[in-house]
């Protein structure tokens, strides 16, 4: 942990503990149990070699391969964006959306707000990147079709393993696409976590994020608004009338998002726990 708090990386404990548990392929609870436990030469090598990925910036998550996401363990490699707690915003609105119109459409058979549970809801995740959006929706909405995209073939095998690992791969169709290039019609929803820093801001981003983490999964261009000012009217293409698209987003691009949605219907950003515009959902006008 002296190294770690040397070198100035956060949370040194945490992380001194979380590569020992990578190292003896244990649990904290195993540390706790066993602290006078001594290492033996190869997994002191292996531990001194993790402490000193992790002291020049390395993140914890590509040293160990793994970060759990909405209750999952995923494979992460950096081919791929970390998936963070932020992001669980996007499943819970979708989830939010989905319960709120199969509510309607018990009651009020008029017009479906959103495919009830007897027709599939078809989703389509765009730059699925390690698979954790597309992995958590199809864990809560088994009889959802859900269509994943990423331009990153690299990041595709890591999404796809993720898929098999948790036996969703059979319920997820992967594709390396821009964005919804080549992706057909009639979606219920589009979701994304798009790049949205502008490179006039990567002064402010984390040094270990820029340096390590992929930077066409960050950095979306000079303003930060320029991937999802392309997606936007792709979304709005393929989403049946009604639909929805929900995009994480920043707060310093909030209100030219909120400009882009134009013309759409019901669009509200939501905060995270942080109060920072975290979230944007948009609806389809049905006419």
């Amino acid at each position: 942990m002296a190294r770690l708090t040397t070198e100035n990386v956060p949370s040194p404990r945490l992380n001194a503990e979380l590569l020992l548990m990578f190292t003896l392929n244990s649990d904290r609870a195993y540390l706790f149990a066993h602290p006078e436990r001594k290492l033996t030469a190869e997994e002191e090598s292996s531990y001194e070699a993790a402490l000193a990925e992790r002291s020049r910036g390395v993140p914890a998550q590509y040293i160990t391969g793994h970060q759990e996401f909405w209750g999952m363990d995923l494979i992460v490699t950096p081919a791929v964006l970390i998936p963070r707690p932020e992001t669980e915003h996007v499943i819970e609105t979708v989830l939010e959306i989905q319960t709120s119109g199969v509510r309607r459409q018990t009651s009020d058979q008029t017009y479906p707000e959103v495919r009830g549970p007897r027709s599939k809801v078809r989703i389509a995740d765009v730059g699925t990147g390690s698979g954790c959006i597309a992995l958590a929706l199809a864990k809560e909405l088994p009889d959802a079709e859900i269509h994943a995209t990423d331009i990153s073939p690299d990041a595709l095998e890591v999404a796809r393993a993720n898929a098999a690992r948790h036996q969703l791969d059979r319920r997820i169709h992967f594709r390396q696409a821009d964005l919804l290039e080549g992706v057909k019609r009639d979606f219920d929803f589009v979701v994304s976590n798009p790049p949205y820093v502008g490179e006039s801001e990567e002064d402010q981003v984390q040094l270990e994020v820029r340096k390590f983490e992929p930077r066409n999964a960050v950095f979306a261009g000079p303003k930060g608004i320029e991937v999802i000012a392309r997606l936007i009217p792709q979304a709005r293409k393929i989403l049946r009338p009604g639909g929805w698209l929900i995009m994480e987003i920043s707060g310093t691009i909030a209100e030219e998002v909120r400009k882009l949605l134009e013309g759409w219907q019901e669009v509200v950003i939501k905060p995270d726990l942080q109060s920072i515009p975290r979230v944007v959902q948009a609806r389809k006008p049905k006419n």
